[in-house]
């Protein structure tokens, strides 16, 4: 009996220590990857420039993911980043392309650069350069300027558009009766808080863009869920905490402070960002240099749109 029961005692010892085993978890520990990080791309085309961005990080014990923003579209997520012999690789289905095939892209890995080629949906290809972006990391809080009206609400000066313009400044309204341009200050911004207001008509879409590069989503959202592409999005990017949108035609308003990467946000009186890290440039920037100072810029190609009360104070 005792030999029965020392033989059972043995084989439960044996199950514990399997099962135990079993459950603890891969034995390998996460690994990193010389390629991981954040890189502003330009792509090439016919000798136009386009901006684009790119991030890679390791998901578990072996596998690269990231994601992905080009010249238009939101932030894409990729799948898995190959990263073989210096080479760095993926490709991901098309967004709002009418083309069917995917977009590619191969980039030499050199250190803190890459260099390689892309191929859109479409067929057509570019070249590509990138290099790491930079943090942007301020290490003492902002001493604030003196406010400047962007908008004397009288003309357009101070202002130029990045095509045939249909803009018009009526009774201190700044408005786009219809798609065309976008508009953008001649003056460059570093850091900032803005205050500004906007009325759209139904179903309309704009968006305001930090330094140029980082667009405040604007679309009728009155009703629905608080998302990464309705209305106090940073586009593709950070979700609002709650949907604050009034009813199309009525005026509404932003209230900004961009600090380095970081973002708060305020619709129509209420914080619904706060002190976010924006990760890149969103789709439709005008370039992806991100360490340098820019303008701000209204979306006018989407649907009519109006804007007053366009106020920024820079940081020292």
């Amino acid at each position: 009996m005792k030999k029965i029961s020392a033989f059972l005692i043995a084989h439960f010892l044996l199950f514990v220590i399997y099962i135990s085993s079993s459950y603890a978890g891969p034995k390998e520990k996460y690994f990193e990857s010389p390629v991981e990080g954040r890189y502003d791309l330009t792509l090439t085309n016919a000798g136009k420039n386009y901006p684009a961005w790119l991030e890679i990080h390791h998901s578990g014990t072996r596998t690269l993911v990231g994601q992905y923003v080009g010249q238009g579209g939101s932030a894409r997520p990729i799948s898995k980043v190959n990263f073989i012999n210096g080479i760095v690789s993926f490709s991901i289905p098309p967004q709002w392309d009418t083309a069917s095939g995917d977009l590619v892209f191969e980039a030499r890995f050199q250190g803190d650069s890459l260099v390689g080629w892309l191929t859109m949906p479409d067929g057509k290809k570019f070249t590509l350069t990138g290099s790491r972006a930079p943090s942007l990391w301020r290490t003492t809080e902002p001493s604030w300027g003196e406010p400047i009206q962007l908008f004397d609400g009288t003309d357009l000066k101070g202002w130029h558009t990045n095509g045939k313009n249909q803009w018009l400044a009526e009774n201190g309204i700044l408005k786009s009766p219809a798609s065309g341009s976008n508009i953008i200050s001649d003056q460059l911004f570093n850091d900032f808080k803005l205050h500004i207001e906007f009325r759209y008509p139904a179903g309309s879409n704009s968006g305001v863009y930090l330094r140029g590069r980082y667009e405040i989503q604007i679309v009728d959202s009155k009703g629905k869920e608080a998302s990464r592409d309705y209305l106090g999005a940073i586009y593709g990017f950070i979700a609002p905490h709650e949907m604050l949108a009034k009813d199309a035609g009525e005026w509404q308003t932003y209230d900004v402070t961009l600090v380095g990467r970081l973002v708060t946000l305020a619709v129509n009186g209420k914080t619904v960002i706060f002190n976010q890290e924006i990760p890149g440039i969103t789709g439709g920037a005008l370039d992806s240099r991100e360490g340098e100072p820019g303008p701000i810029m209204m979306q006018g190609d989407h649907g009519p749109i109006e804007f007053r009360n366009i106020q920024i104070t820079p940081a020292k």
